[in-house]
């Protein structure tokens, strides 16, 4: 199958694909962008797999149709694909993505995030600076570590899952909020289903992992935070969109033994000027907790499997389909 690689970001083609090119020709691994494609398509007609990555060009469907006449398969080296995939699939396009592969590293940084908020780190690395030994000290001993502490994930998809996964190695208790997760599915998980205002009473970390979606955003206001426990910490590596962010400024100008660890926000970064960039209580991180460095090789290598597979008629393990998409990140 004629393979190519599309990108308006070239050099991430390289970043993700650098250990994948080996099956592909010297003709098929120049790396095109949109701007090619518009200029030329009659040179793009005979294509039937496309790879991208971060930089995937949005493309109409008339331009798909236009430049694209014969495609099958894109192989989506990343995470999300809401901002791109829509058009493709009105095409019949099969569209896989390696939202498996990033899940790894997120849920990794999240499961790190725990562990220390429930060592009581991130308040008393505070205290320490604020007022000295002694008052960071009598905070901790408040804390309850990682044995049989309570933990609130909100959203079990694909990284609120592998989160939950790698928790069971810590003697913790896990409350899941997630409207899709049946009571078979809980059961195996190991974890209790509760409301949104419980989780945010009972946990003392609770972690965001919502799909990106209108019917999220705006989901976590003041109502949830205020019932937070004492000295509890809220962390984000999912979306900045779902948390109502002056609800959130207001409970940490009102709780200082509040923490918020947030790795996104709405906008990205927020605006100059913004509560989050001198709250002591609030930790603001550039987006970090997906691939990176090398950590982004694993994607463009989950991507090949997939097309290997995909070529041998065996199962695939990570198409994207249209009905997804409302409880996808």
């Amino acid at each position: 199958m004629k393979a190519l690689f599309l990108c308006d970001i070239k050099g991430n083609i390289e970043r993700v694909y650098q250990s994948c090119m080996e099956p592909f020709s010297e003709s098929e691994r120049a790396v095109y962008t949109k701007a090619d494609l518009l200029a030329d398509p009659a040179a793009f007609s005979d294509v039937e797999v496309i790879f991208s990555t971060w930089g995937m060009p949005v493309l109409t469907e008339e331009e798909i149709a236009r430049c694209l006449p014969n495609l099958k398969c894109l192989f989506y080296g990343a995470g999300t694909v809401q901002k791109f995939v829509r058009p493709f699939l009105r095409r019949g396009v099969k569209v896989f993505s390696a939202w498996a592969a990033n899940a790894v590293p997120v849920a990794e940084y999240t499961v790190a995030e725990i562990i220390l908020a429930n060592k009581g780190y991130f308040l008393t690395h505070r205290l320490y600076h604020q007022s000295g030994k002694a008052v960071a000290k009598k905070a901790f001993e408040k804390c309850r570590g990682n044995y049989g502490e309570t933990v609130g994930i909100i959203g079990a998809g694909m990284i609120g899952k592998l989160v939950i996964q790698m928790l069971k190695q810590y003697r913790l208790k896990v409350l899941v909020f997630d409207p899709f997760l049946s009571d078979e599915k809980a059961a195996e998980l190991g974890v209790e289903k509760c409301e949104l205002p419980e989780l945010f009473e009972r946990a003392f970390v609770v972690s965001n992992h919502l799909a990106n979606n209108a019917q999220t955003k705006g989901m976590l206001t003041y109502d949830h935070f205020r019932r937070m426990r004492e000295n509890a910490v809220f962390i984000n590596t999912g979306r900045g969109a779902q948390v109502v962010e002056d609800d959130l400024v207001r409970i940490l100008r009102e709780r200082a033994d509040l923490t918020a660890l947030l790795d996104v926000t709405d906008p990205e970064p927020p605006v100059e000027g913004h509560p989050f960039y001198t709250l002591a209580n609030c930790l603001l991180t550039p987006h970090i907790a997906g691939s990176a460095g090398d950590e982004v090789r694993r994607m463009g290598e989950y991507m090949l499997r997939e097309y290997q597979a995909y070529l041998a008629g065996k199962p695939c393990r990570f198409e994207v389909t249209e009905a997804m998409l409302a409880t996808m990140a």
